[in-house]
């Protein structure tokens, strides 16, 4: 088949990639100048255990598979990761029973080595921790998305698919038993092709709405909600990635380190109704505040404003959070298009595992 992924972050091209592993003919467009400019240039580069998401999520299921085939092939291509592992803290005993839910339905989940640490064993870890309790994830880790995309876009053109830049695809329309994709830009046209795979992120809305045949009730609300980071200058006080209890929309600040050691906190949750990568610096003050739940020693003045993510979620404020949501030729009836809806954290370390169950559903 001749397919078409609309999109070029970490999960389209991961979805190109499997397409193309299995003799197919891909052509992966995005309206950007360049691959991974969207949400897969603005994360935490981590790869998550899977431990949060509920008993049989496609979040659950792919964020576990796919961590596992993540960290294989970062080893096999070279791609640069490291298994620095995650402590989950709970500062108060209310806090403490949500970590230990958080492990059990880890546990459900098939997170391997989960373990639950009281205070003086969390502190053994790290002693600028502070804490009543821990949960420890040693298989949770770091890797470099660009470089991870770079490898994907490899195997691709090493199968003689395509990347198309600069190739804003406006609409899909099915013409003599095919897709027909007309595109926008410098010079638009229309691409014939057997398949189609919405993975266009913020665009992936937009592009369901303008599909043929498509109906306008199953595509799903876009919110937006940035995640703001900051860098903290200084040594690094922690060696394992430092996260607090989860909070509405998102995971809480955390502490990530990056492949070189270097210290940085968030994303928060700030809720906005277009895309806006700005940092406000005055939220430092609340990163303070909530840095120092677990890190007591963080000292005034080390915080500086680093960058902002944007997640396309599916559920605003107090809506919970919201699956994944694949919908292909089995849920609305259309041979040879997937929609992917709401693919957010934990996207990167899904993308894998979430690339074989869409080209399975594009086989089926």
């Amino acid at each position: 088949m001749e397919i078409l992924v609309v999109g070029a972050g970490v999960v389209g091209l991961a979805v190109g990639r499997a397409l193309a592993l299995r003799g197919h003919e891909v052509v992966v467009a995005d309206a950007a100048e360049a691959f991974g400019t969207g949400v897969s240039a603005r994360n935490s580069e981590v790869i998550h255990g899977g431990m949060y998401y509920p008993d049989g999520s496609l979040r659950a299921r792919h964020c576990v598979a796919g961590r596992r085939m993540l960290y294989a092939f970062c080893e096999s291509h070279g791609v640069a990761h490291r298994a620095c592992g995650k402590l989950i803290v709970a500062v108060n005993e209310a806090e403490a029973d949500k970590v230990a839910a958080i492990r059990d339905q880890g546990v459900a989940n098939g997170v391997e080595d989960l373990v639950l640490l009281d205070r003086t064993a969390a502190r053994t870890l790290e002693p600028n921790l502070a804490c009543t309790a821990a949960l420890l994830s040693p298989r949770t880790g770091i890797v470099d998305s660009h470089g991870l995309m770079l490898a994907l876009l490899g195997e691709i053109e090493d199968r003689g698919g395509m990347l198309a830049l600069n190739t804003p695809v406006e609409s899909l329309a099915r013409s003599d038993g095919r897709w027909l994709a007309r595109f926008g830009g410098a010079t638009p046209g229309a691409f014939p092709c057997d398949a189609v795979v919405n993975a266009a992120s913020f665009g992936a809305q937009d592009l369901a709405r303008a599909t043929d045949g498509y109906g306008p009730e199953r595509v799903p609300p876009l919110v937006l909600a940035r995640g703001n980071y900051f860098g903290c200058t200084g040594r690094p006080a922690f060696r394992h990635l430092i996260y607090p209890a989860p909070v509405d929309g998102g995971l809480g600040i955390h502490l990530t380190l990056d492949l070189a050691g270097r210290m940085r906190f968030g994303p928060d949750v700030e809720w906005i109704d277009s895309l806006d990568y700005r940092v406000d610096p005055a939220r430092a003050a609340l990163f303070y505040d909530a840095i120092r739940r677990y890190w007591p020693g963080l000292p005034d003045g080390a915080l500086v404003p680093d960058y902002a993510g944007i997640r396309p979620k599916l559920t605003g404020p107090g809506g919970g959070s919201a699956d994944f949501r694949i919908d292909g030729p089995a849920e609305h009836g259309l041979p040879g298009l997937v929609h992917l809806f709401g693919i957010e954290s934990p996207g990167l370390t899904s993308s894998l595992s979430l690339a074989e169950d869409v080209a399975d559903r594009l086989e089926a």
